[in-house]
């Protein structure tokens, strides 16, 4: 917990003097602040201070005991705690308490980039389970306060790739390494062929749509060192599963990615998030173009303009979404089923290891437990089977972080990237079978 002077004092400063005990009074110096004002007893001024800090140190506990008694997080092991609903699902948080057992801090294990001093490279528009980075409440409409708040202002250069023989220092002609100019980090090792999609440069495009649709920056931010950059707006529209049912609201996002390391591509994803936790879906509906990615060449900026392709297609893409999405919340199904469909996506070999059905058997029991959790939000019908596979996917199933991510960026990386997105459509199509059967 960081204190203001007056509450380091009052840290230091004992209860309230008891009955007879001497006090101090001291008279304001002429000239200072509150020169003239009546004279000031330091102990009543410090025990008012610390009052207020107990009181606030109170509902700090009495606000956190009452998330954990409302299940909206629970304690996964030395004070640690993992956030169970909203946007932040499954993010792990860390409190660590004070010489009396007391609340004093919520350290974040957000994994994402820390500027100079402590300044976190992320800009949202409204704040994050962590409460860090800069937030602008509401949003805001201009690019280049987006790109400043979130860390993204710096460009990208490439530099020749050498290396020492006999004593000298030689230049590879084929490969070169890209770094930050702003730092002269080193971001990765690429080929001649390649070239940097500087991040105005690919994001500017999403401007005109901010302005024509009136809508605003939803985040922006840097992981990795600046090896991936990522920003996203929100689409004007939105899309109603079961209106007359669940009544569940999606509300579709547009993600845009930039690679700097050279192992991955320029990215653009139409994609709906749930607004209670972070489940992205991106399914495999007929026709629909949910995703654009081009290499890093000459004239990749001007290919970007394409991207607007993607996105003029999103409309047709989400009305598609919305009716199948109603046909399966319409669709009760039993648990059995369930299992067949759990089944289809990790079968089990006959021949398989010890190990591999240990690992079989803890994954059907996690899928188990997030069916039964949907199936009480939205009864036991195929829409709760496949947000129990999307939920597993997104926020449960184990990932490795590199040397350069933690765990929770690398499931981040892993929903936006589509990494499960063929195991996604699988399901998607199986529970559709359900509802022709």
């Amino acid at each position: 917990m960081e204190f203001g002077v007056e509450a380091v004092g009052a840290a230091r400063a004992q209860d309230a003097p008891a009955a007879g005990a001497a006090t101090r009074t001291v008279r304001p110096v002429q000239g200072a602040a509150g020169a003239g004002d009546a004279a000031l007893d330091v102990n009543r001024v410090f025990a008012g201070e610390k009052a207020r800090q107990i009181g606030g140190v109170r509902r700090r506990e009495e606000e956190f005991q009452g998330r954990i008694e409302r299940g909206e997080v629970r304690l996964v092991g030395d004070d640690r705690y993992e956030v169970l609903t909203g946007w932040d699902r499954g993010e792990v948080f860390t409190v660590s308490r004070d010489v009396r057992g007391r609340i004093d801090a919520v350290v974040a294990n957000h994994g994402l980039d820390v500027r100079a001093g402590s300044t976190l490279a992320l800009y949202a528009s409204s704040p994050a389970w962590h409460g860090l980075g800069q937030i602008i409440p509401g949003g805001t409409t201009d690019i280049d306060t987006v790109l400043d708040a979130g860390g993204l202002g710096f460009t990208v250069a490439t530099v020749p790739a050498l290396y020492r023989w006999g004593g000298e220092l030689r230049e590879h002609p084929e490969q070169f390494h890209t770094v930050r100019e702003d730092t002269g980090a080193p971001l990765g090792a690429v080929g001649r062929r390649y070239r940097p999609i500087q991040n105005r440069q690919g994001f500017e495009f999403l401007q005109e749509l901010v302005g024509r649709f009136d809508v605003v920056w939803e985040s922006a931010g840097v992981i990795r060192g600046g090896r991936r950059v990522f920003v996203s707006i929100r689409l004007p529209q939105s899309v109603t599963v079961d209106a007359d049912g669940i009544n569940d609201r999606i509300v579709p996002y547009i993600a845009v990615m930039n690679d700097h390391c050279g192992n991955g591509q320029f990215q653009c994803v139409v994609t709906p998030w749930r607004p209670v936790c972070a489940n992205t879906e991106r399914f495999a509906v007929r026709d629909a173009v949910t995703r654009w990615a081009i290499r890093h060449t000459a004239g990749a900026t001007s290919q970007i303009k394409e991207a607007r392709r993607t996105l003029g297609l999103s409309v047709k893409y989400f009305e598609r979404f919305a009716d199948e999405e109603t046909a399966l919340a319409r669709t009760d199904i039993a648990v059995a089923d369930f299992h067949r469909v759990v089944a289809g996506l990790w079968p089990l070999d006959d021949d398989a290891s010890k190990r591999t059905r240990t690992n079989h058997a803890t994954r059907l029991s996690a899928l188990e437990e997030v069916f039964r959790t949907e199936t009480e939000k939205v009864g036991r019908t195929a829409y709760a089977a496949e947000r129990a596979v999307t939920g597993y996917l997104d926020h449960i199933a184990p990932r490795r972080p590199g040397r350069t991510m933690t765990e929770e960026i690398a499931r981040a990386a892993a929903a936006l990237e589509g990494t499960d997105d063929d195991t996604k459509t699988k399901a998607h199509r199986q529970l559709l079978q359900l509802i022709r059967a």
